[in-house]
């Protein structure tokens, strides 16, 4: 079992980057899938990237359509830890950024939809003045 917890969120200006870090205590953070999701109409949560458990090959990474090639997911596992990196942030960045871990396998799916994660961390707020 893992408990995620977020953190690096903050008022920024638009242009500005921005890391933020899904820290998860437990020692099976590696077998974990780690998934970034944010609020979207329609629907609870919409899903932004998730970086797969450590597999023979290293770990899988996935992003969302919407958000491919504006943010980048990396992982630390050795410091229980994952980031989501956004460059030039635009006031339509402006959200609540949350992350989630389920037990992964294989490291071969992406688990893009919330329904799939078992741990929440509470979120952090990233709020950009144009």
């Amino acid at each position: 079992q893992v408990q995620p917890v977020e953190s690096g969120g903050g008022l920024v200006q638009a242009g500005d980057s921005l890391r933020l870090s899904c820290q998860a205590s437990g020692r099976t953070f590696r077998n974990h899938a780690i998934g970034w999701f944010r609020p979207a109409p329609g629907k609870a949560r919409e899903f932004v990237a998730t970086v797969g458990a450590d597999g023979w090959s290293g770990s899988r990474i996935w992003y969302a359509d919407s958000v491919k090639g504006r943010f980048t997911v990396s992982r630390d596992n050795a410091k229980n830890t994952e980031y989501l990196q956004r460059n030039s942030l635009q006031p339509e960045d402006t959200t609540v950024y949350y992350c989630a871990a389920r037990w992964d396998y294989s490291s071969r799916n992406a688990f893009n939809d919330e329904h799939d994660y078992d741990y929440w961390g509470q979120g952090t707020q990233v709020t950009v003045c144009s």
